[in-house]
């Protein structure tokens, strides 16, 4: 497997995690389940999901950039993390609470966002 490929697959899986742990308490009090919970219970339980996500995170990075002998550079590893995270936030968003939809300005920010990644890639 590529080390484009794998870099991809585990930036995917990180934010995974990373939007699990940043926003699945919400989920959680909105189904009725974690609304008692202490904060130190919610911050703690985040901070154990947040360890997955470093765990596939720092990987992507180390096997991604073209220092460590990789295909990207530090701007384009930036870029595809931050769309990445914005894709899983929308598919997390729309299955984990009820009345999200997305919006036509929630669109255009997409392709614009698109159209970044496009741009950093460029030669």
């Amino acid at each position: 497997m590529s080390s484009s490929l794998i870099t991809v697959l585990l930036l995917i899986v990180s934010n995974v995690f990373m939007t699990l742990a940043w926003y699945g308490h919400l989920s959680l009090r909105d189904r009725g389940i974690s609304t008692s919970w202490p904060l130190y219970v919610i911050i703690l339980m985040s901070w154990g999901i947040a360890l997955l996500e470093y765990c596939c995170q720092v990987p992507a990075n180390r096997i991604g950039y073209e220092g460590s002998g990789g295909p990207f550079s530090l701007i384009q590893l930036k870029v595809m993390q931050e769309v990445i995270t914005l894709v899983v936030f929308v598919i997390f968003s729309m299955i984990a609470f009820e009345g999200f939809h997305l919006q036509w300005n929630h669109c255009l920010a997409f392709l614009l966002l698109i159209a970044a990644v496009y741009l950093v890639f460029m030669k």
